[in-house]
């Protein structure tokens, strides 16, 4: 039995759309909002709130088409999941940091907390085509209801948010999710596989991982840290909680096999194993 329920597919895909980074809509708030150093494959030291100095006045990156060439690997692998264009477009209705610098501060702190928001959309929407969560999926929906009522709340509604008690409930749903699906994984093991297979527990430590040719079916990667892991060759169709940061900041190419949700990263190589 196929692991996707296919009633749910289509329904995930046209969520995700708004769960993808559209920069085009967004005030620049990553290259603003957050602190990053020089050491975690940013360009420089920077502190939160100070605009990075590629971000130009239309709030586009001036080397955005050359990040890989320049090894600003950071910015490659951050993925807000749609919580910018929100931010910018929907919470503060079109108006920006720069035009009203008195809100500047509020949007900044507010997309840190949507960022998180938009995350557990995409979890919980994930888990809702998974065929084996099918005993949860009407808990998993009612949360998921909830979870997209949050990312309407005001900026003032929105930091009065208790972020980390909700986390916790989606996170007890996500991890009955991830037992139900590792459990058929475990039935599929009678039968013969192809390839070299592997499982890993939450949050692994995966930096630089050699992975290639691996079956990674069932696999539960939330929290995993894929910085640098060779991924050709490797088929993570069958994984489940993978995001697109964590792809990005890995090292594929055309024959490692993504989760259709996914986009190969233009950064991959293409020769194969």
């Amino acid at each position: 039995m196929s692991w996707n329920n296919k009633y749910s597919i289509p329904f995930a895909d046209k969520s995700r759309r708004n769960l993808r980074a559209d920069c085009e809509s967004c005030f620049g708030l990553c290259c603003v909002a957050l602190y990053f150093s020089a050491s975690e494959g940013f360009p420089i030291h920077k502190d939160a709130g100070q605009p990075c100095p590629n971000l130009q006045p239309d709030f586009r990156c001036c080397v955005h088409k050359s990040l890989s060439e320049r090894g600003l690997k950071g910015c490659t692998a951050f993925d807000c999941f749609g919580a910018g264009q929100k931010v910018s477009q929907v919470t503060y209705g079109g108006h920006d940091w720069r035009k009203i610098p008195e809100s500047a501060k509020q949007m900044y702190e507010v997309f840190h907390i949507m960022r998180q928001i938009h995350e557990m959309v995409w979890y919980l929407t994930e888990a809702l085509t998974l065929q084996p969560a099918r005993p949860i999926h009407a808990a998993l929906s009612s949360m998921l209801d909830e979870t997209k009522r949050l990312t309407r709340l005001s900026p003032d509604a929105l930091l009065e948010l208790d972020v980390a008690v909700h986390r916790a409930d989606v996170n007890t749903l996500l991890l009955k999710t991830s037992e139900l699906v590792r459990a058929e994984a475990r039935r599929g093991q009678k039968k013969a596989h192809s390839g070299h297979r592997k499982t890993f527990g939450r949050g692994a430590y995966l930096i630089a991982a050699d992975l290639r040719g691996t079956d990674l079916s069932g696999t539960d990667f939330i929290g995993a840290d894929f910085r640098d892991a060779d991924l050709r060759g490797a088929d993570l169709t069958r994984s489940i909680f993978l995001t697109q940061a964590q792809i990005n900041a890995a090292n594929g190419d055309n024959s490692t096999k993504l989760p259709s949700s996914l986009t190969r990263p233009t950064h991959w190589g293409n020769s194969k194993l």
